[in-house]
C-alpha cells in the first residue's frame, strides 16, 4: 500500500504509510490518499464480525488497518501491540469500545465517546498517539505536532501525546469559541511540551495558520512539523474501523446493509464512512449532518461548494461544527473526479482561492447513486427538539452534534418515527455516530430539559483547575515565533 498526493499527477512518487504519518500535508500543498482502496469481501467480513465478538475491538483494528500499512513498513506484530494499547476496555470505558444502543424508528446510536476525553475523535487519537511514539522512536527523531480545533480534537490529540518521548504539540483555539468544559479540559493540562494557544479569529483562521505553517517547507523542516487534525491520513483509516464495527454489531450476515447518520464539519468523519463503502463494507447511505454552518449540505444539494469567511462563521451550540472550510473535503472531490490530481489541483489551489467558490452540480448523479449521499442542516431549535425527543421517547441523552444527525435522520427517513420505511428511504438501521457526551455541553442539555448531564467521575473539578494558554493575534508570523520559543529538542 503507498499513498499519492489528491493534487499530484499520474505517475508522480508515491509514499509509505509512515512517511505520511510523520509528514501531514503533503509538499504540494494536497492530502495523501491510498493509491488504491483495499478491498474486502463477503468471507473477510464474516471473519471481522467473528474476530470483533472473540477477540474484541483492537483485534478489527488491527486487521482493518493492515490493510493499508504494508508489512515491511510496519510488522504485522507491531501493528498488533499497538492497536491493542491503544484500544483498552480501561481507556474506553466499556469491553465492546463502541457499543451500539438500537432505537425505535430505525435509528440507532454508535457510542464512540467513552474515551479518555469524552469525544468521537479519542477513537483515532489514541491509536494516533501510539503510532507516534513508535515511528519517531524507530528512526530516532522528534515532531512538533500542530493543530487547530474547533473543540473536541484539541483535547483529544493532547491527551492522546501527553508523556509520549519525543513530541511537542501546540493546539489553536478561537478564543471564547468553545464551551466551558472544552477550555477547561485543554487548558487545565499543565506540560511544558503542550501548548494552548487561543486566536483571535473563528476556527477556519486557526486551520489556515496551520495549513500556512505547513506550507513554509524550510520552517516545516527545520521544526519538524508534524499534523494531528485529519489532514492526517492516519485519523482517516482508525475512524474506519467503527463503521465496520457498528455494522457487525446490528447486522447478522453480510447481505444487510446499514446507512450512518453523521455529524461533520471538518468532513474527516464522513470520509471515513466513504472509505469504508469504498472497500466493500454495506453500507448504503451516508446522511451528513451539518449545523447552521451548512457549506457542506449546501454543496450535497446544490453541487456549489462555497466556504464563508471568518465573519460569515456562526457560534453555534454545536459548535465543534463551527466550521465553513471542510479540510478533509478534497478527499472526496479527489474519488468524485476519477482521481484527478490536475482537475483537483485546479480547484483547490486555483479556483477556490481565487473565486471562493467552485461548482460541481454535474457531478450529481454520482454522488447520489455510486456514493449514497444525502444531507441536512439543523438548527438551535431543531437539536433542542432532538435532544428531548430521545430523552423522552428513549431515555437517551445525546449531545447537541449527535441531536444534529438525529434531526437529519429522521427527516430523511420517509415516514420519521414510523417503523415501516418508504421503498426509496435509506436502509435501516441508521446508525447515529456520537460526538461527544452531554457533559461537555452542560448549556444546551439544561436549555432542553431543565437539568444538568451527569458529569464523569474522572472529570471532577476540571472546572475549577488553573488555566494555561497563550493568547495570540491571527498572525502566522507570531505563530511561527511561538513555536520556535516553545518547542524543539
Amino acid at each position: 500500500m503507498r499513498y499519492v498526493s489528491t493534487r499530484a499527477d499520474a505517475g508522480s512518487p508515491s509514499a509509505s504509510f509512515s512517511d505520511i504519518l510523520l509528514e501531514g500535508l503533503a509538499a504540494d500543498g494536497g492530502l495523501y490518499v491510498p493509491e488504491a482502496y483495499p478491498q474486502v469481501d463477503a468471507a473477510t467480513l464474516a471473519e471481522w464480525r467473528m474476530l470483533l465478538a472473540t477477540s474484541g475491538y483492537a483485534a478489527l483494528a488491527a486487521e482493518v488497518l493492515a490493510l493499508f500499512i504494508a508489512e515491511d513498513d510496519i510488522p504485522r506484530a507491531d501493528l498488533e501491540q499497538l492497536t491493542a494499547r491503544a484500544y483498552t476496555p480501561e481507556a474506553f470505558g466499556s469491553e465492546e469500545v463502541v457499543p451500539v444502543t438500537l432505537l425505535s424508528g430505525g435509528l440507532a446510536i454508535g457510542h464512540l465517546s467513552g474515551g479518555p476525553t469524552a469525544a468521537f475523535k479519542d477513537m483515532a487519537m489514541q491509536l494516533l498517539g501510539a503510532l507516534f511514539e513508535y515511528e519517531l522512536g524507530r528512526r530516532n527523531t522528534w515532531t512538533t505536532i500542530v493543530g487547530a480545533t474547533s473543540g473536541d480534537t484539541g483535547s483529544a490529540a493532547e491527551y492522546a501525546m501527553l508523556g509520549r518521548r519525543g513530541i511537542d504539540v501546540v493546539v489553536l483555539t478561537p478564543a471564547g469559541r468553545m464551551t466551558p468544559f472544552q477550555q477547561a479540559q485543554m487548558f487545565s493540562i499543565d506540560d511544558p511540551h503542550i501548548v494552548n494557544v487561543a486566536v483571535d479569529g473563528v476556527f477556519d483562521d486557526c486551520q489556515d495558520l496551520v495549513k500556512a505553517v505547513n506550507a513554509d517547507a524550510e520552517f516545516k523542516a527545520r521544526h519538524h512539523v508534524g499534523a494531528v487534525n485529519s489532514i492526517n491520513w492516519a485519523r482517516v483509516v482508525a475512524q474506519v474501523v467503527y463503521y465496520i464495527a457498528c455494522w457487525a454489531r446490528v447486522t447478522a450476515s453480510a447481505a444487510e446493509r446499514v446507512s450512518f447518520a453523521v455529524p461533520t464539519g471538518n468532513f474527516g468523519n464522513i470520509l471515513a464512512g466513504h472509505v469504508a463503502r469504498e472497500m466493500g463494507i454495506p453500507i448504503d447511505t451516508l446522511i451528513l449532518a451539518t449545523n447552521e454552518n451548512d457549506v457542506l449540505d449546501e454543496f450535497f444539494t446544490t453541487g456549489i461548494y462555497r466556504p464563508r469567511s471568518g465573519a460569515e462563521t456562526l457560534a453555534t451550540s454545536s459548535p465543534s461544527m463551527d466550521i465553513s472550510k471542510a479540510s478533509n473535503f478534497e478527499r472526496f472531490i479527489f474519488d468524485l473526479l476519477g482521481r484527478d490530481g490536475a482537475r483537483t489541483r485546479e480547484l483547490f489551489g486555483e479556483i477556490l482561492p481565487r473565486e471562493g467558490h467552485f461548482e460541481l452540480s454535474g457531478e450529481f448523479r454520482t454522488i447520489r447513486e455510486r456514493y449514497g449521499f444525502l444531507s441536512g442542516a439543523s438548527t438551535h431549535a431543531l437539536r433542542l427538539e432532538s435532544i428531548r425527543y430521545l430523552w423522552e421517547t428513549e431515555r437517551v441523552l445525546v449531545d447537541p452534534h449527535t441531536a444534529d444527525a438525529v434531526h437529519v435522520a429522521r427527516q430523511v427517513l420517509a415516514t420519521p418515527g414510523a417503523d415501516a420505511p418508504a421503498a426509496d428511504a435509506p436502509a435501516r438501521p441508521v446508525v447515529v455516530l456520537e460526538t461527544a457526551l452531554p457533559a461537555k455541553f452542560a448549556d444546551t442539555i439544561r436549555e432542553a430539559l431543565g437539568f444538568d448531564p451527569p458529569i464523569p467521575e474522572r472529570f471532577a473539578g476540571l472546572a475549577d483547575a488553573k488555566r494555561h494558554v497563550v493568547d495570540l493575534p491571527n498572525d502566522v508570523e507570531a505563530l511561527k515565533q511561538l513555536i520556535a520559543e516553545h518547542t524543539g529538542r
